[in-house]
């Protein structure tokens, strides 16, 4: 018997994914000028992954992809900030790292 996903986790699992995905499109479009491209993507895409481990327990996965999204977050601000014509990108992660983050912050209850 499942428990079923309640908004926030659903909301949560998709920023989890529009972050991967916006990884594999950012570094397909616009290739890395000082490092090859398959470190840019060993850099990003696998700690993406990670999480996966404890997907049974999508209270944990997120948990622990709301942890590494503050990594994506600061990618997100440099980009946005110095970024030419990707900057677009780096808009997007912030937009995403912040769902993920404020997920975490409304899954979150407090005891008494």
């Amino acid at each position: 018997m499942s428990v079923p996903l309640t908004g926030t986790q659903k909301t949560g699992l998709w920023a989890w994914g529009g972050l991967f995905l916006l990884q594999v499109l950012w570094y397909s479009l616009y290739p890395p000028v000082s490092i090859p491209t398959w470190v840019a993507f060993a850099i990003t895409v696998p700690p993406l992954l990670l999480p996966l481990l404890s997907l049974p327990r999508v209270t944990r996965a997120l948990l622990w992809v709301g942890v590494l999204a503050l990594f994506y977050f600061c990618h997100g601000v440099t980009e946005t900030w110095s970024g030419g014509p990707d900057r677009w990108l780096g808009v997007i992660e912030l937009v995403l790292t912040l769902l993920l983050i404020g997920t975490l912050g409304v899954g979150v209850r407090r005891r008494r």
